[in-house]
């Protein structure tokens, strides 16, 4: 590769010393030592074709697990065969929207069609086309929360971990302050330590809360809001998109902003991508909105058409002005989403909702009543939830042994849990079975 770099030795050099580096390692200082690659065990002197051999023998060794019990972030459901074979079509797997954009009628009317779902699904007034992934729709909801008197962050220390270190490092790179909500022994946000901190704080901008939270837990959000409100705060609520086809939707509980991780809606889990964020607000926030928004017109001769509105030119050209430099998004995943939620309908959203709720609920307590597991909290919950466990280590370690992907380890005695529609009951009674007799 050396031949199609442009930057020399000393180029590289003169880059780190700015940094305050001392070799490239620094810039990857972030990611733990345990997910990095250190070297490829590939021979000297291979062809192409031996190469390649070699990589499908090291992809040979991922494992899919034919019965899942994990989320925390990341959810497999039903996916209709439709879904995949609509968004894989050459028109919209080819197409790019074009600086043009208006000649781009397909693509408009599909983000056009995602804004207008999205909205539904959340209670809000105006979405965006859609943001990287829903942690960095957290993170750029919060910052649009700001303004010149009121800087300071509350976060829910029930969100989803990697959410909150999104949300920590964007405000770091303005200087903005990021306050921890303690978790209540309610495994819920604590409410009273939350008003004590809006006490002791004169320029709240906005509060981020999940719901249901990591912990699967359903959170009081309109006392939250309502608490949120009086310090002149506004409030950002995350959602599990599944569960609105059962659960009151952010905007009607009070929320003003809503955003979450899209991959739920016909989007496989894939190894960990590309996901899709989605974004909305009430209409007094609309201007303030990061993004592209695409909105409906009529043309020249009074017909329907699709443009793209109120995006922000200091995103392209002035960004040291810029609240956000978000300038592109998730189209492709967008439309799946779109397609996704077309194809199912809405009595079928609803009846995957009734499912991933009524299965988890079955689990929970099959699961606590086997001796030494136990539920972790007691509060009602989506399709995620937590239990007590004799030892989270030695209990993976022997559900994988018979294809099973068990809970997500919160700690060395704590399993989170996930049920949806794709499992069914004679997984759960198998998976109660091997917890009972623990071999």
């Amino acid at each position: 590769m050396g031949s199609y770099l442009a930057l020399t030795d000393e180029d590289r050099k003169e880059m780190l010393k700015v940094l305050g580096l001392q070799s490239t390692d620094g810039l990857f200082s972030q990611i733990p030592d345990q997910v990095k690659i250190k070297e490829l065990k590939i021979p000297n002197g291979l062809s192409e074709i031996e190469v390649s051999r070699k990589f499908q023998e090291l992809a040979a060794e991922n494992r899919v697990f034919p019965t899942i019990f994990r989320g925390a972030g990341a959810y497999r459901h039903y996916i209709p065969a439709a879904v995949k074979r609509i968004s894989s079509h050459e028109t919209f797997i080819t197409a790019y929207t074009p600086y043009q954009a208006e000649i781009s009628q397909g693509i408009l009317q599909s983000i056009f069609e995602y804004q207008s779902m999205i909205c539904e699904l959340t209670g809000m007034d105006v979405s965006n086309a859609s943001i990287y992934d829903g942690a960095s729709a957290a993170a750029e909801a919060v910052n649009m929360c700001r303004d010149r008197n009121r800087q300071g962050i509350f976060v829910s220390a029930c969100a989803h971990p990697q959410v909150i270190e999104t949300i920590k490092t964007y405000c770091m790179g303005y200087g903005v302050p990021v306050t921890i909500v303690p978790k209540g022994k309610d495994g819920k946000t604590d409410m009273d330590a939350y008003k004590k901190l809006l006490e002791g704080s004169k320029d709240a901008a906005a509060f981020y809360i999940q719901n249901p939270n990591f912990f699967g837990l359903v959170e009081d959000v309109p006392a939250f809001a309502e608490a949120t409100h009086a310090s002149g705060a506004l409030l950002v609520a995350a959602v599990n998109p599944i569960s609105l086809g059962l659960l009151e939707s952010p905007g009607n509980l009070g929320a003003d902003i809503a955003v979450g991780e899209g991959q739920p809606l016909g989007l496989a889990i894939a190894f960990g991508g590309p996901y899709l964020g989605f974004m909305a607000c009430k209409s007094a926030l609309m201007r303030k909105l990061p993004g592209r928004i695409v909105g409906e017109t009529t043309d020249s001769r009074g017909e329907r058409a699709f443009v793209l509105t109120l995006q922000a030119r200091e995103q392209h050209i002035r960004r040291e002005k810029a609240s956000s430099n978000v300038c592109s998004n998730e189209a492709h995943c967008a439309l799946t989403a779109a397609i996704y939620l077309s194809v199912i309908g809405e009595e079928g959203f609803a009846e995957t909702a009734r499912q991933c709720h009524a299965k988890a609920v079955y689990a929970a307590k099959v699961i606590s009543q086997i001796n030494g597991y136990s539920l972790a909290y007691k509060g009602d919950f989506f399709h995620e939830f937590v239990t007590n466990c004799p030892d989270t280590e030695k209990t993976l370690d022997l559900l994988e042994k018979h294809g099973i992907l068990g809970g997500y380890p919160l700690s060395k005695n704590e399993l989170l849990w996930c049920v949806t529609e794709l499992n069914t009951k004679e997984e759960i009674d198998n998976l109660a079975r091997l917890l009972r007799e623990g071999k």
